[in-house]
This record gives structure tokens, sequence and C-alpha cells, in this order.
């Protein structure tokens, strides 16, 4: 397949799925972002255990660090969104989520396309496409960090209005 389709499909699709599904995209972005936590912290440790583990059974083969850096990478956010189908009530709520679920799309495409196997990933960087994403992810990452936590903010329960009826001593 085309490497230029297959890098708008995965630009895409999460976009699609997320607003289809009216799935919370700010909680997804924090999802992404503690999975991306989890790559880095966790990642060669999970590594080296799951690779000593298969070495002592018969025949094993130890998973890539790459395939094992994508699976935590996206755990958090599959979870998340499992958890938080129909989320997103409303319909301006709904139109507002495009952005995050925007940034939620890029972010993941630029943090898991480099975890993919070397063949792909040599191919999809080589894209025109791919440079200007990765030019503007400083960009993507801040606008998309502040509309997350907007959207988050918005979401905070509404204090209740007091009782005009009852007095307070």
């Amino acid at each position: 397949m085309d490497p230029l389709i297959i890098l708008i499909i995965l630009l895409v699709a999460p976009l699609v799925l997320l607003m289809v599904l009216r799935i919370n995209a700010a909680l997804v972005f924090l999802s992404l972002c503690l999975g991306n936590v989890l790559v880095q912290f966790i990642g060669p440790d999970a590594g080296t255990l799951l690779s000593s583990g298969v070495a002592r059974a018969p025949g094993g083969m130890p998973p890539s660090q790459s395939y094992i850096n994508l699976i935590l990478l996206l755990l958090p956010v599959i979870l998340t969104m499992l958890i938080m189908i129909h989320s997103v009530r409303g319909h301006a709520k709904l139109a507002f989520n495009i952005l995050p679920a925007t940034g939620v799309s890029t972010l993941g495409v630029l943090l898991a396309v480099p975890l993919l196997s070397a063949g792909l990933t040599g191919s999809i960087t080589q894209l025109a496409l791919w440079h200007e994403l990765e030019n503007l992810q400083t960009l993507i990452l801040s606008i998309s960090t502040l509309l997350c936590l907007l959207f988050l903010w918005m979401q905070r329960p509404k204090a209740q209005k007091e009782d005009s009826n009852k007095h307070h001593h």
C-alpha cells in the first residue's frame, strides 16, 4: 500500500472514530501523553523482562522493542476510548471536540510512526507530509494541549445555585 495513503489513514481514522463514537478527545489526548511516558520510562524494562521470560520458554521468540513500545503507547488510549464512548453530549461540545480529536490524531501519528516496522517507518518518514508534521509538531502539541485543557475545564460541574427560600444563619 502507498505510504501516503497509510499516513492519511493513520491521521483520519482516529479523528473519525473519536467523533462518530462521541469520545472525549481531551481525555484520549491525556491518555496518549501517558502512553508516551510509559514508553519512555517502562518500555526498556518491559522489553528486558519480556525478552528474558521468552528466552526461558522453549522455541520462544522475544517481541521487538518497537512492538512493546507501540503497545505501551496505545494501550491507555484504547482503554480510555472504550470507557469513554458516548461521553460527549450536545452538539456544541461535539463540534468543539473536533479540535482535541485532531490533536490526538496528529500527535498519535507523530508518536506511533517511529515505532512501526523499519520499512514502513522509513517509507512514511520520506513523505513531504511527514516532514510538514514534524516541522509543526511543537505548534501541534502546544495548541492541542491548550485546547484539551480548555475542553476539560469547560466540563467541570457547575456550582449549584442555593435555594432562594433557604435562609443562612
